[in-house]
């Protein structure tokens, strides 16, 4: 029984561990690129996009399709990003836990 009670407060633990995190997901910024810099693109570690920066040269209404593209391209580079920060903060938290490889915690 006591066993069952320690896990029962490792359990507990590891869940006040995982609200925290994501918590801290929710301030943690990341930024991603494209056109060699010309269009970036801000967004938190779980995906809420705070900001985007374009580049004034890119204001071509005759290249919109061009800026569209890189749009799609910087925010796709943030959200890489921001996933593996998620990923990096959740690795440490379940640092020697024997979870299967490939499971999403969040």
């Amino acid at each position: 029984m006591r066993d069952l009670m320690g896990m029962m407060k490792q359990a507990q633990a590891m869940q006040e561990k995982m609200a925290a995190l994501q918590g801290e997901l929710d301030t943690v910024e990341v930024s991603g690129a494209s056109g060699g810099g010309a269009v970036w693109v801000t967004m938190t570690a779980k995906g809420q996009v705070k900001g985007v920066q374009l580049d004034p040269a890119m204001m071509n209404p005759d290249e919109r399709e061009i800026l569209e593209d890189l749009i799609v391209a910087a925010m796709n580079d943030a959200r890489g990003k921001a996933e593996q920060v998620a990923a990096e903060r959740m690795g440490e938290l379940t640092k020697g836990l024997p979870l299967p490889p490939g499971l999403k915690l969040f």
